[in-house]
């Protein structure tokens, strides 16, 4: 029998690697969770138990995987999503966070969806998993954070052209992104007083202007305004030696000015143990940092490893809470 906070794991996207995954996590012991999906849609020859509440995932040995059956109207086919289950998708997205909001499970963690795929076939109006979770507790400031052993990442800007960062990038999103990054660390990492580098948007962060002024002008009050508030912030930083190892020793999370800059560097630093974690929200939610990986979803070849991880870091997160 596991012990330990349970959680609820999303199928994700059944046409990608979500629901094989899933399976060896559970295999794994990282942590005691319930399934939610249409069992139909997992492995050929999975064993597993269908469950009414959460708690009872913890009754199930590694090779039987608790269920909390949701129907789809189509099978699963690897590398080919169907849109007759986008709203399935969806909604089984929805049904954890009730979940979690209600108490009956610790946290959140999703497999893999393609926001291509949803929006084809049921219309789905956000850019990514993270944007839809803050829209479900609420419209509650969220921010996506890349965690692994070694580093901690968040960018201010998520999911739009590179073209468009300048215009988005705003002191008020700024503002929030570290507020929110820094009453996530206190609460979901243990850090009593988080140290947190900010880099520059432009080479060099601007060096003085000559390469670019958002620094001067919008990032730099920022930072004073919120050390002014007790904030230990060092920054803007120049991006090119803000990740190497001696470097990463000096903070417990960069902040970002755009997704590329934040998730080469975790990505480099360790592709297969990187958690997506939305800090934020109401409850917790993590996810491997990876995709649904379609070219070689029902192979057998998918790493669990990102996966795993996130479902310790969940517990852990949940631990803390608690």
């Amino acid at each position: 029998m596991q012990t330990g906070p349970v959680l609820v794991m999303t199928c994700g996207d059944p046409s990608g690697i979500g629901p094989e995954i899933a399976v060896r996590a559970h295999q794994d012991g990282a942590a005691p969770f319930v399934w939610l999906g249409d069992p139909a849609h997992l492995p050929g020859g999975t064993r597993w138990h269908r469950v009414e509440h959460p708690d009872e995932a913890r009754a199930q040995a590694r090779d039987v995987l608790p269920v909390l059956p949701h129907p789809f109207p189509a099978p699963a086919r690897p590398g080919l999503p169907d849109p007759a289950n986008a709203r399935a998708i969806i909604d089984v997205i929805a049904r954890a966070v009730t979940l979690a909001q209600s108490g009956a499970a610790a946290g959140v963690v999703t497999c893999p969806i393609n926001k291509a795929a949803l929006k084809t076939g049921a219309g789905f109006g956000f850019p990514g998993h993270t944007e839809y979770l803050a829209d479900l507790a609420g419209g509650v400031p969220v921010v996506m954070m890349l965690a692994c052993n070694a580093l901690r990442v968040v960018p201010a800007t998520i999911h739009i052209p590179l073209a468009e960062v300048s215009r988005a990038l705003t002191q008020e999103v700024l503002e929030t992104t570290l507020q929110v990054t820094h009453a996530g660390l206190i609460r979901n990492f243990g850090i009593a007083r988080p140290r947190i580098a900010v880099a520059g948007l432009n080479p060099h962060a601007g060096e003085s202007g000559t390469m670019g002024r958002e620094e001067i002008e919008m990032i730099i009050p920022v930072l004073e305004r919120l050390r002014g508030e007790g904030m230990d912030i060092s920054g803007p930083r120049s991006a090119d030696t803000l990740f190497h190892a001696g470097a990463r020793a000096g903070y417990d999370v960069a902040i970002c000015m755009y997704h590329d800059q934040a998730l080469i560097p975790i990505k480099t630093v360790d592709f297969a143990g990187g958690v997506n974690v939305t800090l934020g929200l109401p409850f917790i939610r993590t996810s491997p940092d990876h995709g649904t990986a379609y070219d070689i979803a029902g192979q057998g070849r998918a790493d669990p490893t990102s996966l795993i991880a996130a479902l310790a870091m969940a517990q852990d997160m949940a631990g803390r809470r608690s």
